[in-house]
């Protein structure tokens, strides 16, 4: 066997590839800057790998050179990126008076949601007095057709948005969901005008639900916020009383985010 044989240094697997990539972005924000010969010793890798792995983020905005001194900072593309995080850490801080107030007035499960996609996604959550489950729906994706803060979202869209997430069909999750394109619209029109969405079992058997669109300060939809409880209670006839109480809401957590509706 010959003893001049190449050893190959084994490759970095992606998970390990990001873990050091974030390294680099603490080390940075820890100094204020760092050069490569400081994330190589950090990460205890040679300099090639800690230059490359600093390349990349130079590449995505994440790290920038301010000189020729080999030194990086972080890039502004990390600010777009907190300021994506700020929105919505803001939006739940501001909404959540509106909220609990909202809980203890009707005495309902009350959600703030978001559009991600193709979904609705709720992001806190308060519960009232009456409230008969536990059930912690923060972070998760719920169909925009079959939820009440789903049909407020779909109102809002733009015509082409709404017809990209109608296109693949609506899927059936109790007898009471709205799987009818026309009727689907007809009820997002209602609901544009009226200002609130309302579902009557349509996620769950014996499951209803109210919401309210809240405005950013452009006028455009951000979130929306929903009551629901079961159907013995948020009945169909309530409907009306409780919807009046979450755009009270909504309108609320819509004002401290600097919407300032147009007076006629």
């Amino acid at each position: 066997m010959s003893n001049n044989t190449a050893v190959t240094a084994p490759t970095a697997s992606p998970v390990q590839s990001v873990d050091r990539a974030v390294s680099i972005l603490e080390l940075v924000a820890r100094r204020g800057e760092a050069g490569v010969t400081e994330m190589a010793a950090e990460l205890g890798v040679h300099k090639s790998t800690a230059f490359r792995l600093a390349a990349a983020l130079e590449q995505r905005g994440l790290l920038e050179q301010p000189g020729d001194r080999g030194k990086y900072r972080l890039g502004l593309g990390l600010v777009r990126l907190a300021g994506a995080a700020t929105v919505r850490f803001d939006l739940s801080q501001q909404s959540r008076p509106a909220c609990e107030r909202l809980a203890a007035q009707v005495s309902e499960t009350i959600n703030l949601a978001i559009l991600d996609g193709d979904a609705a996604v709720n992001i806190d959550q308060v519960l009232g007095p009456s409230a008969v489950t536990t059930h912690n729906w923060v972070g998760q994706r719920t169909p925009l057709h079959a939820t009440s803060s789903g049909k407020v979202m779909l109102a809002h869209l733009p015509e082409a948005a709404l017809q990209e997430r109608l296109a693949p069909g609506l899927d059936r999750f109790t007898p009471g969901t709205v799987t009818d394109p026309r009727l689907l619209r007809t009820q997002l029109r209602t609901a544009l005008e009226a200002g609130f969405a309302y579902c009557v079992e349509e996620l769950e058997t014996g499951l209803n639900a109210v919401a309210a669109p809240v405005l950013a300060q452009d006028g455009q939809l951000i979130a929306a916020i929903s009551a629901s409880g079961p159907s013995y209670r948020l009945t169909e006839e309530r409907i009306p009383e409780v919807a009046a109480a979450v755009k009270a809401a909504a309108a609320e957590a819509s004002a401290r985010l600097g919407f300032l509706p147009i007076r006629r």
